[in-house]
């Protein structure tokens, strides 16, 4: 079936709908992983986000249960260039396109990805629609203006009520702004007695838990829309060792008294190389994220950057001078390396200890 991809700029591109058919609207991105679709798709920091591919061919390898990030697709839609519709994986139990149906998520394919990805790198990210059917001007701008960019996306992903899972190692309270899987599987393999709560959790209700230590999730959208949670993080972080990744690094950045602000086409894909400074030693990383800490507002805040971007240079990793506190902007759970920065997580565990034994001194 013909498809089009109408961008905010005036761009228009014709191709095949694959997946659900229908309407599509949000903000297209560019993601620049070459495998990991799936976990894409239903990585929750993608709501309200059409993903445009950069890699060429996708769907190669098919779908299956074991590589969901969460239970469902939380962007909007997807766009490829070419789109296998014959995957070969012993893994594999049906296509893309079978699960994009299934999962309601309408896709775009044959149309030119590499343009897409120019426009959005010399213009920034923008409003997009897909749909099955050809729209004039007016349609397809009343249509963009039905996308809000200030929509808090956080409170559509994260889970509305408390859940443990037990475990015999620390106590570690996870606030979830739309985690990923993968997140909670790695504190699952260090043994970990987790507690997992809602964004909007209260201090009062954490420390009813009795923690040794606090996590803060990755999610989607801007930081500067969760400024209730910010205040409550700033209370937590005097009282427990902490740790942060992607939204939770934000929100950490703000409550630390640092400023954020919208990248112009943000950082997606299993690529991106940071420096760790500490280590001087560079590692490949996993993003997923539009928003990034001011460098400048760091200064005379007790903060110590830890991390950089080997590409644009931006902040990747903070610490506080003299809290157990820390946090990077990446995804070290995305295993691109495949486990290089698994040591954030063995950190955050030896804060705690740490912690521990000066509290019994």
């Amino acid at each position: 079936m013909k498809g089009f991809l109408y961008l905010e700029d005036g761009s228009i591109y014709e191709g095949k709908i694959f997946g659900k058919k229908g309407i599509a609207i949000g903000e297209i991105v560019f993601n620049t992983a070459m495998t990991g679709y799936q976990e894409t798709l239903t990585d929750p920091s993608y709501a309200g986000q059409i993903i445009n591919m950069t890699y060429p061919n996708i769907g190669n390898y098919g779908t299956n249960k074991f590589d969901m990030e969460s239970n469902k697709v939380y962007a909007k839609g997807l766009v490829v260039k070419n789109l296998c519709n014959i995957p070969s994986n012993y893994k594999s139990e049906e296509s893309l396109e079978e699960f994009l149906n299934k999962m309601n998520v309408v896709g775009i394919y044959g149309v030119d990805t590499r343009s897409i990805t120019k426009k959005i790198r010399s213009t920034g990210t923008m409003r997009c629609v897909i749909s099955d059917k050809e729209m004039k001007r007016e349609d397809i701008e009343s249509t963009m203006n039905s996308y809000h960019w200030d929509k808090n996306f956080v409170q559509m992903v994260s889970r509305k009520s408390m859940e443990r899972i037990n475990g015999n190692g620390h106590r570690v309270g996870i606030i979830d702004f739309g985690i990923k899987k993968n997140i909670i599987e790695k504190f699952k393999e260090l043994n970990c007695d987790i507690t997992l709560l809602p964004y909007n959790a209260t201090l009062e209700e954490i420390d009813k838990l009795k923690l040794d230590g606090v996590f803060l999730s990755n999610g989607p959208g801007d930081p500067k829309s969760l400024l209730e949670t910010v205040e409550v993080v700033k209370k937590l972080i005097v009282k427990y060792p902490t740790f942060g990744i992607c939204l939770g690094h934000q929100i950490i950045s703000l409550a630390l008294g640092a400023d954020t602000y919208k990248m112009k086409y943000g950082h997606r894909g299993g690529n991106h190389g940071v420096y760790d400074i500490e280590k001087d030693k560079a590692f490949i990383t996993s993003q997923n994220h539009s928003y990034a800490v001011d460098m400048e507002s760091i200064k005379d805040k007790n903060i110590i950057i830890t991390h950089t971007n080997l590409n644009d240079n931006t902040v990747e990793g903070i610490k506080h001078k003299y809290l157990p506190v820390f946090s990077v902007q990446f995804h070290p759970e995305g295993s691109p390396g495949p486990e290089d920065t698994d040591y954030l997580f063995h950190r955050f565990m030896k804060n705690i200890e740490i912690n521990k034994i000066s509290k019994s001194a």
